[in-house]
């Protein structure tokens, strides 16, 4: 690694960790300004972006990357839109910054309070949605971070314009640029670098494949938020509503197979089996022609029908496929599914479909996941879906954070102390 460029990321640490302390005591009213600044500017500048993602788009098909890969790199007006929006939702929640969490007065007079306060400089590793550059500038804005955003070559050039969107609209607003800052080149040397920037650096939050998460995780001297990957269930129950099911289900995998809260997993109760297998395969390939790789019971059924399946391998009840493959397995029982998805599954997002209350109970207490669903689909778990504006990831880690990440876990707390001039004996 070149000194040059050692000294280039060393840099844009060193000026985020000066900008962070500006931004942790910014008012709310410059924090807003410069979200809704970025608002206005993301449809005025479309042309440029799509100009920039398209030069993404046409390096991906000359790489050989799939259509489900290429789906994740695309920005459209749709997508603009949603990000647009999702700016303004952010603006309009409640600032995290000062919220008192708790108070007390001890015996000898000492006034004891908790408070919210920002984690620091946050350094956000990524691979490939457009969307996640303006989400995590954002969230980390609103929350008084500093944050340093490393993306990957597949959407660099992309990523640079919103960026620089990003700096416009906190000049703006009276805020200093370098309190959202892109590294400038795809070089892994540069990460490298970064993940040892501990005394600059707060926390990491890597966001993409599991490669470059345990890469990460395995590297940073610094804490790490990890989201490795997301293997999610729907388990079909014996008292599901099979219509239902057979909805959410194509929901689940269909709406974007390429993302982390896609299901990967089926497990259909052997009580209806018969009837809901052949149901939803009929239905999977009628929108997608998604490929079925099945367990014995599970293939034995859709033969019956007239239907194909592939045999599914061992490995594949553990993949995040990211495609178009669900793999498909019959259960006996509803412990029989907990304990499947506990092994099995990568706690991101799972769910059942079923009309009774007591198995959906015993599901959302026993499913050790971020999220668990009862008959909705899995593509729920997601920041703006939960109301928090955006998110900066999805969390699969116990500590400090779990689920979608939004404004109020990017914030750290400290304690605030007031005396009348008590010492200790």
């Amino acid at each position: 690694m070149s000194a040059d460029l050692a000294q280039l990321v060393t840099a844009i640490a060193q000026r985020a960790r000066a900008a962070s302390l500006v931004l942790a005591t910014a008012p709310t009213a410059a924090k807003n300004a410069a979200l809704l600044q970025l608002a206005e500017l993301l449809p005025a500048s479309a042309d440029a972006l799509f100009a920039a993602n398209q030069r993404d788009l046409a390096a991906a098909k000359e790489h050989g990357l799939t259509a489900a890969q290429i789906d994740r790199l695309t920005l459209n007006p749709a997508r603009l839109a949603h990000v647009a929006e999702s700016v303004r939702q952010v603006a309009a929640l409640p600032d995290p910054v000062g919220e008192e969490l708790d108070r007390t007065t001890r015996p000898n007079g000492l006034a004891i309070r908790r408070v919210r306060v920002p984690i620091g400089v946050i350094g956000i590793v990524y691979e490939a949605r457009p969307n996640v550059t303006i989400d995590c500038a954002i969230l980390c804005l609103k929350s008084g971070n500093a944050s340093i955003l490393r993306g990957g070559k597949e959407i660099f050039h992309t990523n640079t314009a919103l960026a620089a969107l990003v700096q416009q609209a906190l000049a703006h607003a009276g805020l200093p640029a370098d309190a959202v800052q892109l590294i400038p080149t795809t070089d892994r040397a540069a990460l490298t670098t970064l993940l040892k920037l501990d005394t600059l650096i707060h926390c990491i939050i890597p966001r993409g494949g599991e490669s470059l998460i345990r890469f990460v995780a395995e590297n940073s001297t610094i804490p790490v938020i990890k989201h490795y990957k997301g293997v999610c269930f729907v388990y079909v129950d014996r008292a599901a509503d099979l219509a239902m099911a057979e909805k959410i289900l194509v929901n689940a995998k269909c709406q974007r197979p390429g993302v982390c809260n896609a299901a990967e997993q089926l497990l259909v109760h052997r009580d209806v089996a018969d009837e809901f297998l052949p149901l939803a395969a009929r239905a999977l390939r009628a929108t997608h022609a998604v490929e079925l790789r099945c367990d014995p019971a599970s293939a034995a059924i859709l033969a019956r029908a007239g239907l194909a399946a592939t045999p599914a391998t061992e490995a594949d009840f553990t993949t995040e496929f990211l495609d178009c493959i669900l793999a498909v397995r019959v259960v006996d029982s509803l412990e029989t599914a907990i304990a499947t998805i506990n092994r099995d599954s990568s706690a991101h997002s799972d769910a059942i479909v079923t009309a009774d209350a007591g198995a959906a109970q015993r599901f959302l207490a026993a499913v050790d996941s971020s999220a668990v669903f009862w008959n909705a689909s899995t593509r729920f778990n997601d920041g703006f879906e939960f109301g928090l504006g955006a998110e900066i990831g999805i969390s699969t880690d116990r500590l400090h954070a779990r689920g979608p990440m939004g404004l109020r876990e990017l914030c750290s707390y400290k304690w605030l102390v007031t005396g009348t001039g008590q010492v200790r004996g």
